[in-house]
Order: C-alpha cells, then structure tokens, then sequence
C-alpha cells in the first residue's frame, strides 16, 4: 500500500473512530431515569415496606425515592439492610428525600453535625447519587440575609456529600413562589446563591402551580439546572390549602409531557420520579401503574 492511501484510509478510519466516540457520548448525555417517589405510596410502605416495594417493581419500575429516613434507618431498616432488599428485587435508589435544618449545622464549630454526617453517609451506602431536602426551615423563610447564609450551608452541604460521590439537592414546594423576601421570590433567592455544581434542583412542577409557579418559566428562566424533576400533574381540590392536588398523569393543569420533554432537551434533567399525593378514590399502587404506563406511552 502507497504511503498516500494508506494515510488516507487511517484518516477516515479515525474519523469513524472519533463519529463512534461522539454517538456513544450523544446516547449517554441523553440517558433518562424514571422512577417513583415512595411517597405515593405511603400508607402501603407503612404497612409492608417489602410487599409494597416488590408490587412496584413487578410494574415494571427499577428505580425508586425515599422518603423515610428516621434513627438511621429507611423504613425500619439499616442502610444496608434496605440497600439488599432493593439490590434483591433489582430496584435501585438514585435519590431520596431528607430535610436538612438548622439542627444540622453547629454555628460554633461551623460544621455539620454528626447526624447529618450519618445521612450522607447512609445515602452512599444505598447507592445514592443525589441527598435531596424536601423543604426550608420555616425560621429561614423570614429574612434576606439569613436565607443567603443558609444557602451557603447548602453549598457546604455540596461539598460533604461530593466527598462521597453525591450531589447535595433542593426540592420546591409552593410557598418558594408564593413568599418574597425583600421583594425577591424565595426561589429565586435559592437559585441565586447556590452553586449549580454542589447543589442540583429538583423541580417538582406540581407542588408549585398552587404558589403562582409554573415549571416551562423556570425552566426557561434557568436552563440546565434541573437534575431531577418530580413528575406530578394537578386538578383542583376543594379540601387542600393552596386549592389543587395531584392527579393521574395527562388529566390535569400543567400539560405535563411539554414540561418533562423541556426539562430533557434543555432543563439538564436526567432524573424523572413520578409522584402522586392524593388518588380520587383509587388506590395509591393502582395510581402508580397507571402513571408509569403514561410515561412510557410518552417514550420514557
């Protein structure tokens, strides 16, 4: 072979080489979870953690989110108790839902406590890659400067569970919308002084609607910001404080597969975790199969 063909033919042979690379790159950057948030099922995981957790798995559900961490234990088990019990019934925990408050922050030592140490410690031990806070302290929702000094715990809290291969998070409510404190909204507070790389944001477009938030805004307003989205759509209730509750997926207000279809093409969202709070008479685990069903109808 001439020296000219064959340096022609290696050229092409890398730049396949380098068109492979770049596609095996494109698929995993687009790589999506669904998942359920074991909220939705509340009462069952009370009664029956294990029965409750292989029914959702036998839907055809392999990744679940905690919403029960209490003594060091998820439902009444160890961290590693409860990491075999997923581990057997092939279900895996990416996320899960622990408050972190004030109590978690020694102002004198200027550190975190033993007991949030433990929580980050246990989520690594489930195989987390996300310890998400489900609310804010009510005494931080009252001032400017404590609420930016609490976002610097947020960050700090990035920076503890990243030494152990995690992600710190925040999941909304309503009343991040509804609230402002010096004439900024809460939200915008949170997302303003928390660093994108220790702190992801998990946008529940749901809890949202009833404090005047709306996820296509913000996801618009913050591109890439959203790591995980909690999966919720809302019908308007007569018996809950912000006047609207969770329904089955496609059957209320927010037009959900346009917001999760955003949040994969621009929101930087990899994490989809179906939650529904209130059922219309129907049963939670019933609700579940039939959002799940939903999702995959819409390709994820």
């Amino acid at each position: 072979m001439e020296r000219r063909e064959f340096l022609q033919k290696g050229a092409l042979a890398l730049a396949g080489t380098a068109a492979f690379s770049s596609d095996l790159f494109a698929a995993k950057k687009e790589k999506h979870v669904v998942g359920v948030q074991l909220y939705s099922i509340r009462e069952d995981m009370k009664k029956d953690p294990l029965s409750s957790l292989k029914k959702i798995a036998e839907m055809g559900y392999t990744h679940v989110e905690h919403a029960n961490y209490i003594d060091r234990k998820f439902y009444g088990y160890s961290a590693k108790e409860f990491r075999k019990i997923l581990d057997d019934l092939g279900l895996k925990m990416p996320s899960g839902h622990t408050v972190m408050g004030k109590k978690h922050w020694d102002e004198t030592t200027k550190d975190f406590t033993d007991s949030w140490k433990q929580t980050v410690e246990d989520a690594a031990i489930c195989g987390q890659k996300y310890v998400i806070s489900p609310s804010l302290d009510i005494s931080m929702r009252k001032d400017l400067e404590q609420l930016k000094y609490f976002m610097d715990v947020f960050n700090k809290s990035g920076e503890l569970c990243k030494k152990s291969g995690m992600k710190f998070g925040y999941h909304n409510h309503d009343f991040e919308f509804s609230l402002k404190l010096s004439s900024i909204k809460v939200y915008d507070i949170i997302m303003q002084n928390t660093d994108p790389s220790l702190v992801a944001q998990q946008l529940d477009i749901g809890n949202m609607y009833g404090g005047g938030g709306r996820a296509a805004d913000l996801l618009k307003q913050y591109p890439g910001r959203f790591e995980l989205m909690h999966v919720k759509d809302e019908i308007k209730s007569a018996t809950e404080h912000i006047g609207w509750e969770s329904a089955i997926l496609g059957t209320g207000v927010i037009g959900v597969k346009d917001i999760i279809d955003m949040g994969k093409k621009s929101g930087g969202t990899t994490q989809f975790i179906i939650e529904q709070e209130s059922y219309q008479g129907k049963a939670p685990l019933d609700c579940m199969k039939e959002d799940l069903a939903i999702m995959k109808k819409w390709g994820y």
